[in-house]
């Protein structure tokens, strides 16, 4: 009879555990992988095509923007693929709704739609962002980074950057 108990006692106390937890971080915040040399040198300074990476950043990725959508310029986020929505991206926000930008690797000019953004990897040279995919509906957008939370040595606060000198006034 008590161990029976205590099994049951364990039990409620692991589902009200998993349950914060799930909530935290489907509201709140969590912490997130960066694969890749998309984003280098900002995530995974030390990574080799050819043996992957050395050591993949862990991110925090806060979700309070996502409340009335309020990101700025040089935000990096987190959002789920308009391709594929099993795949997760992380990029910079480069123009917001309604803006007009002119694009470092080519001479558009593109205009970004009411409720999306524009994207890019900060390593261009092997990013898959708003330049291939178009721009990013908001609504796809889990999170912005905010810190980088691993390895150790690279722990840290996420810099934005200033507006980029391809935007152009409305």
């Amino acid at each position: 009879m008590g161990s029976q108990r205590f099994l049951w006692d364990v039990a409620k106390k692991s589902l009200t555990l998993g349950l914060i937890t799930l909530t935290v971080a489907d509201r709140y915040g969590s912490v997130v992988p960066v694969r890749g040399s998309s984003m280098s040198p900002t995530f995974n300074p030390r990574t080799s095509s050819l043996i992957g990476s050395i050591s993949d950043d862990y991110v925090l990725v806060e979700k309070f923007c996502l409340e009335k959508y309020k990101f700025s310029h040089g935000d990096v986020v987190v959002f789920r693929s308009p391709l594929n929505h099993k795949e997760k991206h992380i990029k910079r926000i480069i123009a917001l709704p309604g803006e007009w930008f002119g694009t470092r690797h080519s001479y558009d000019v593109v205009k970004v739609p009411e409720g999306h953004c524009w994207v890019e990897g900060d390593n261009p040279a092997s990013s898959m962002d708003s330049r291939s995919m178009g721009p990013i509906p908001l609504g796809l957008i889990q999170g912005r980074v905010t810190h980088v939370v691993w390895p150790p040595q690279r722990m840290g606060v996420v810099q934005s950057r200033p507006r980029p000198e391809g935007l152009i006034s409305n």
